[in-house]
């Protein structure tokens, strides 16, 4: 009988961990219907191959030889690939029947047999799958991951290993941004020196690079730090993730960005001197037949419809000097050296369009003047997704406050050194692309795309713990559009895959390891000054401005993201100077508020810091004040500043300055008590 009840109840748990298998998928499929018991893989089938196309070889990876192939129906066993009928909303659309003596995959197109695939692949457990029906078609059709090899260079196999990772959550574009300041990475055959100057460099770690002298030395010169791929392995690269249903997009940066195309080429830029310049000239002919032939070349290796040019963040230094700059001006009719950008960018766009590809560029390129058929990636404000849609041009959703993973995911002193933001994943999950964008701008949406800059990431290991779990979260939202939201599902959903990652060899992040936000941000403070007016003497910026002039004294403490709502940042003159008035004239013991150091941002510690009473709010006395020097720190710092004493005041007026980093202050509350 003992025996008996143990066996029932293994039958139970066993059913139950199926049941469990399927509700943990991620994506979340549009529908799924569970039905009792499960189909046997390793019982001999007849296959029905009705599917009219080649069935990817990941359906075979998941069904073993059939024992034969036949047109009977009525035989089971059987296993059945079908050409779904009708109208279907996308190629990738799929549907699955799984019984206890048949499945049934349906799909319009090789590809939708490949996403069917790639779901019963997270449905097998011990050579079983549960019985279900699954309806299931994407939201989006770009969605995408961005990896960063210029400013650490990784070997293609790390990017093997991801295209692996990321084809079994249904992503269907790899992003790689191929070029930058910190090394050029794909062989061009026309410009040797751009593989053999340009892509190596003197230090390994970007850090130490960027602020030891930015220098490029020939390739096999001893101590140098850098790589490329050669033309033959990324056609091997894009066969490869063909297979898995994932789109390489190759990333070429212009104008700006470009420090170490005009160390090698320096003709290419304003001055002619090489390591004096970023941005190429868009005045001189020979920029343009440079680029047209790198793309050239680029387009023989990548079949990508879409070709990125980057166009963002030009500083255009010294266009307004350089003759052939002010000649083009006065040939546009123009005096603004951001027209030089926009013509440059039209042209390349142009000549994409002629050779029967799409321009893809960052938000900077918005512009009526665009390439027809050009799309924008918007990686600031939702507002110029809006304005890239009014200039007729689709857009890909990828802000930095949501999809930017160069942020530490967990508190920042339990993790690797980060570019500064704080983006936990349930942050990313939180997005909501679509929201406020009317139904005619929601058709002009492509899709969405998490980006992994590599300025703080010099391993493929800390790679991987960048990028996963949080690029499950795009997954999640650009397949099934996460219109109900539900972190705690999703975040059970996200701990079961990073595990079968770990167990793969990826470094993901361990979930079950997170810290979370600071503690304070959790917790309202309650002080004298709560609800107290506040007179800014230097205002704040406007894209930090917190909850506006209530930020200070509303209670809410904020937490390691600078960008929470709850911090205001200061730029302007002397950064910070603010009088808090208390309303009556009262005793007060302790005066402070916490200020943010994260210097990858450029945020750091004030050097000086006062703090002065009053009674009339004109004439201040000094009761504390405190210089030190600005230590750069490899981790953000949260530290209290302010006074402890015995005084009587109405006023107080909170002043930081800065020390010879310049940079932002950054101060959440004022507390008085």
């Amino acid at each position: 009988m003992n025996i008996q009840r143990i066996l029932v109840a293994c039958a139970i748990m066993g059913s139950a961990f199926v049941k469990m298998e399927a509700q943990s998928l991620l994506p979340r499929p549009r529908s799924i219907e569970m039905m009792k018991g499960s189909y046997d893989l390793q019982t001999p089938y007849r296959l029905l191959d009705e599917s009219g196309v080649q069935v990817p070889a990941a359906l075979w990876e998941i069904f073993p030889s059939p024992s034969s192939v036949s047109a009977a129906k009525s035989v089971k066993p059987y296993v059945a690939f079908r050409k779904m009928n009708g109208a279907v909303s996308s190629p990738e659309a799929y549907r699955l029947n799984i019984c206890k003596d048949s499945v049934v995959v349906s799909a319009p197109s090789a590809i939708g047999f490949l996403r069917a695939a790639q779901t019963l692949a997270q449905l097998r457990t011990n050579h079983k799958l549960p019985c279900c029906v699954v309806e299931d078609a994407p939201a989006f059709s770009w969605r995408g991951a961005m990896l960063d090899v210029s400013r650490h260079f990784f070997p293609v196999s790390y990017l093997k290993r991801q295209i692996d990772a990321l084809a079994s959550y249904k992503l269907n574009r790899l992003h790689l941004h191929l070029t930058d300041a910190a090394g050029w990475r794909m062989e061009i055959k026309r410009y040797p020196r751009l593989t053999n100057f340009a892509a190596w460099r003197t230090d390994s770690l970007w850090k130490s690079w960027w602020q030891g002298g930015r220098r490029y030395v020939a390739e096999g010169t001893p101590g140098a730090y850098g790589g490329y791929y050669t033309q033959q392995e990324l056609r091997e690269l894009v066969r490869y993730a063909e297979e898995r249903g994932i789109t390489i997009v190759p990333e070429i940066e212009m104008p700006a960005h470009s420090e170490e195309v005009l160390a090698a080429y320096p003709e290419l830029s304003c001055t002619h001197e090489p390591y004096k310049q970023a941005d190429f000239c868009p005045g001189n002919i020979g920029v343009y037949d440079f680029l047209e032939n790198v793309l050239l070349e680029v387009m023989d290796v990548f079949p990508s419809e879409y070709i990125h040019v980057g166009g963002d963040e030009a500083a255009r230094a010294s266009w307004s000097a350089c003759p052939l700059c002010r000649r083009l001006m006065q040939e546009l009719g123009t005096d603004k050296t951001e027209d030089l950008q926009t013509y440059l960018i039209r042209h390349m766009g142009k000549f994409l369009r002629s050779h029967g590809r799409r321009l893809v560029g960052w938000d900077e390129i918005i512009d009526e003047g665009l390439a027809q058929g050009s799309t924008v990636m918007v990686w600031r404000d939702k507002e110029l997704a809006r304005k890239a849609i009014a200039h007729d041009c689709d857009v890909i959703l990828s802000p930095g406050k949501f999809c930017y993973f160069d942020g530490y995911q967990d508190a920042p002193p339990s993790q690797p050194e980060a570019m500064g933001a704080y983006l936990p994943l349930e942050r990313v999950y939180s997005y909501a692309p679509l929201q406020g964008l009317t139904p005619e701008e929601c058709r002009r949406v492509k899709g969405v795309q998490g980006n992994l800059w590599a300025e703080y990431i010099p391993t493929e290991q800390h790679a991987e713990h960048m990028l996963y779990p949080r690029i499950l979260a795009i997954a999640e939202m650009g397949w099934n559009g996460t219109e109900q939201k539900n972190y705690a599902d999703f975040r059970q959903r996200a701990m079961h895959e990073t595990d079968r990652l770990r167990a793969k060899g990826i470094m993901a992040f361990d979930l079950r390891k997170e810290q979370g936000n600071r503690s304070e941000y959790f917790r309202p403070a309650r002080h004298k000054a709560l609800g107290a007016s506040v007179k800014y003497l230097l205002p704040y910026n406007s894209h930090y401005c917190g909850a506006g002039e209530a930020t200070l004294t509303d209670g809410l403490r904020g937490g390691w993201d600078f960008g929470d709502g709850r911090w205001q940042g200061f730029i302007r003159g002397k950064r910070f100077d603010v009088v808090v008035d208390l309303g009556t004239r009262q005793k007060i013991s302790r005066v402070h508020c916490n200020i943010m150091q994260t210097c990858g941002p450029e945020i750091f510690f004030p050097a000086r810091f006062v703090v002065s009473v009053s009674d009339d709010g004109e004439n201040f006395r000094v009761v504390h004040e405190e210089a030190s020097p600005v230590v750069r720190t490899a981790s953000p710092e949260v530290r209290k500043w302010g006074w402890q004493g015995r005084e009587r005041a109405r006023y107080i007026r909170l002043q930081a300055e800065p020390g010879e980093f310049g940079g932002w202050i950054f101060v959440d509350e004022v507390e008085v008590y």
